[in-house]
């Protein structure tokens, strides 16, 4: 009877878990891809390009003293002054990001349950608008179609060109939960069954609005606070990312049928017999 019990009220979790009202949110850099993040593939691209000049330099240092009196965590997530007079188009042609090839699949077990997947990040919102597109990609070659709403850093715009300046705070720290309560509100989700995934300290206010959090590749901060909070933690990356596995395989197959070749003309001209 009591086994009876059990697989019943696992089966009505299943059911509650595949309605609406339940979300998935994801941080992007150190979670759904690996390092470096994308904003530092847009710097270097940039930099590559020689679109960032000296002005651009003096500008973001001018912006780190104005901001240092808040922390440097404000000074790494808010000043984007090394952005000042760059085309807003410019990061179409930036490299293709590499998901860890568990986070696609986590991604891919959330929307064959219905749930609404956010990314939430402190990246520029043109970059993770873009890697969520990569991402539906990715999921639509499985099968699934959805659409991934984002909540990433905005910036100012004039003339098609940045100005450097930020639209209202920052996506970190505590910016990241008011973000996610909002996203609540708008799609009436039921944050205790909600589910959120980040790899550093500054990502405890968006684990903390979900009730189903989890430390995913943990900064030793977060491993502490995962374990005392009895969190699932959660290892992405050790196997090959998701556009690499797809590559390897192909070489793979490439050098099986080079490796046939050649054993068939090894055969032809009796060498080794």
């Amino acid at each position: 009877m009591a086994n009876k019990e059990v697989k019943e009220g696992k089966e009505v979790e299943e059911v509650e878990e595949k309605n609406g009202g339940v979300a998935a949110f994801f941080d992007l850099d150190g979670t759904l891809m690996g390092s470096p993040s994308l904003e530092k593939r847009f710097f270097s691209m940039l930099r590559y390009r020689k679109l960032i000049g000296i002005r651009n330099y003096v500008s973001w240092l001018k912006g780190t003293v104005r901001l240092l009196p808040l922390g440097l965590n404000h000074v790494m997530h808010a000043n984007k002054m090394y952005l000042r007079g760059v085309s807003v188009h410019e990061g179409a042609s930036l490299d293709v990001p590499l998901f860890n090839a568990e986070a696609v699949e986590r991604a891919a077990w959330h929307a064959e349950r219905g749930h609404l997947l956010v990314m939430v990040s402190g990246t520029l919102e043109m970059l993770a608008a873009w890697a969520a597109r990569e991402l539906e990609a990715a999921l639509g070659e499985r099968g699934l179609t959805c659409t991934i709403r984002v909540c990433a850093t905005r910036l100012e715009q004039k003339d098609e060109r940045w100005t450097g300046r930020i639209v209202g705070k920052a996506m970190f720290g505590e910016t990241k939960a008011l973000a996610i309560r909002r996203v609540a509100a708008e799609e009436d989700l039921d944050l205790r069954r909600c589910f959120a995934y980040g790899d550093s300290s500054s990502d405890l206010w968006m684990l903390e609005s979900a009730g189903k959090p989890a430390a995913v590749n943990p900064s030793n901060d977060l491993a502490r606070i995962a374990r005392r909070n009895d969190w699932p933690v959660l290892r992405w990356g050790e196997r090959k990312n998701f556009t690499q596995r797809t590559r390897s395989a192909q070489s793979a197959q490439r050098s099986e049928e080079t490796d046939e070749r050649l054993a068939a003309g090894h055969a032809k001209s009796g060498y080794g017999t």
